[in-house]
């Protein structure tokens, strides 16, 4: 009798503080901040590749909502990789994200070829291997893909090649009313002046950014070289159509150990006016995805409510 009292005392008590967790979640959530949180699917990457865990891209909505309060999502072809013409189960990717509340912001695509290539048919081929990318996007409701400026040669033509292949994309893209947005990804990318003056030779306004806060990195390994992250961030902004939250580690206080939060977010918000998006990517390694992941939306509201007072 008392071991049944025990297990359904217990069993309350667990209901009791599931639903606090997410009352505390859905508050935050609907706090007022200048800027809007939104959620990178690759904060879970390695969540997704573990079959232990039993979750895959289409449970992506439900736990951004349920678990964090987060109502806008980031998703990352890699999870879904062949799935864009799938009309049933982009169908089923919409149904979920609308029956939980979500908003479907953008598709991050990678692995289609290089936007930059020299050799103009790579390019090319490249290019039209994205448009699969801007329909299904536009079928879930996003406002645009990321895509990659990757190339190679001097600086200058480097800047020419990944211009010439994102107009195409941006010119298809054009039609559905999608935008396609560059992040900071290695290489010159990571160089913020490279990248907007990339921008600026595509020439169209459905042809953005999306600075990630710690994407700097021109080249790693035993020489490495990374571009100043405020000042490649600064540049980009005037560009950006969304914003990459990239966290790693944390200190005891649950402030950004490689990123000063204060002085980035005070860049894109105060200095250039954004209050879009804020899409949080956790790709660090020293505690779980999840607790990542909440430590990266606590960071945010912290320095959220600091701009407020401010």
């Amino acid at each position: 009798m008392y071991r049944r009292s025990f297990i359904k005392t217990a069993a309350t008590l667990a209901t009791a503080c599931h639903l606090t967790c997410n009352v505390r979640a859905h508050a935050a959530s609907e706090e007022k901040l200048p800027f809007k949180i939104s959620l990178a699917e690759w904060s879970l990457h390695r969540t997704l590749r573990d079959p232990s865990k039993n979750l895959t891209n289409l449970d992506f909505a439900r736990i951004a909502k349920r678990e964090f309060g987060i109502d806008g999502i980031e998703y990352v072809n890699q999870f879904f990789k062949d799935k864009a013409k799938d009309e049933n189960y982009l169908n089923e990717m919409k149904k979920r994200a609308d029956g939980e509340g979500v908003k479907s912001l953008l598709i991050m695509v990678d692995g289609e070829g290089s936007l930059g290539d020299p050799d103009e048919a790579k390019r090319n081929q490249a290019a039209e291997n994205h448009f699969k990318w801007v329909d299904a996007a536009k079928h879930l409701g996003c406002h645009s893909i990321r895509v990659n400026a990757a190339s190679r040669g001097s600086f200058e033509e480097q800047q020419s090649l990944a211009a010439d292949g994102l107009s195409k994309v941006s010119q298809y893209a054009q039609k559905s009313g999608l935008n396609v947005i560059i992040e900071n990804h290695g290489g010159l990318s990571s160089n913020g002046a490279w990248l907007a003056g990339v921008i600026k030779k595509v020439g169209l306004d459905n042809c953005g950014t999306l600075p990630d806060f710690g994407n700097f990195f021109i080249r790693r390994g035993p020489n490495p070289e990374e571009y100043d992250r405020y000042q490649g961030v600064d540049e980009l902004m005037p560009f950006a159509k969304a914003v990459s939250a990239k966290t790693h580690d944390f200190d005891s206080e649950g402030n950004e150990v490689h990123t000063d939060y204060v002085k980035m977010m005070k860049i894109v918000v105060e200095k250039h006016g954004y209050n879009g998006y804020v899409g949080i990517e956790y790709e660090g390694g020293k505690i779980g995805e999840m607790q990542g992941i909440q430590k990266s939306k606590d960071l945010l509201v912290k320095v959220g409510r600091e701009l407020q007072k401010a």
